[in-house]
């Protein structure tokens, strides 16, 4: 065969989605900092890290306020890069504002900083009321009332997810 042959292989959009979300699960599967660094010294080259955290940066000063100017004399960047980081936090940005948010949230708390949902059920508990009140009903109930809710429950577990996740928070 001569040199010139080459096989070209493009990525289906199906693929291409496959690939990333494995990605994507592989560093939510990392349970700790050190985890994920040693991962991404595995995955990616010294430039590429530190492109991706200039990035991350650029974007946590962008949406701290500071100008062009100030983020360009502090890290030593083009107007360019900033305008492109600025560029993508204006078109889409969710998953930058998340982990920005998070880094801030973490520096403020560091040490047992509560999951999410846990923080966000404490600061609005009307939201979960249906789950507050079932606790509390399952917690005051008589014996023959417990019973009665655990044969509701039991008849409930065959309609599906619901009755599971019923179940769980009433700790059956």
């Amino acid at each position: 065969m001569s040199g010139t042959y080459k096989i070209k292989y493009k990525l289906t959009k199906q693929e291409q989605g496959d690939l990333f979300e494995n990605l994507a699960r592989a560093l939510a599967y990392l349970k700790t900092p050190e985890e994920t660094a040693s991962f991404l010294r595995d995955l990616l080259s010294e430039g590429e890290v530190l492109m991706l955290a200039r990035r991350l940066q650029i974007a946590e000063l962008l949406l701290g306020g500071l100008t062009y100017e100030e983020i360009s004399t502090n890290l030593k960047v083009s107007h360019g890069t900033i305008a492109r980081v600025g560029a993508w936090l204006a078109i889409y940005g969710d998953g930058y504002r998340r982990a920005v948010d998070r880094i801030a949230e973490k520096k403020e708390n560091p040490v047992n900083s509560p999951p999410s949902f846990a923080r966000t059920k404490r600061k609005y508990p009307l939201y979960f009321w249906p789950e507050l009140l079932l606790k509390e009903i399952k917690e005051n109930a008589t014996q023959r009332e417990k019973r009665r809710l655990d044969s509701i429950i039991e008849e409930l577990k065959e309609k599906g997810e619901l009755s599971k996740d019923l179940a769980k928070f009433l700790n059956i």
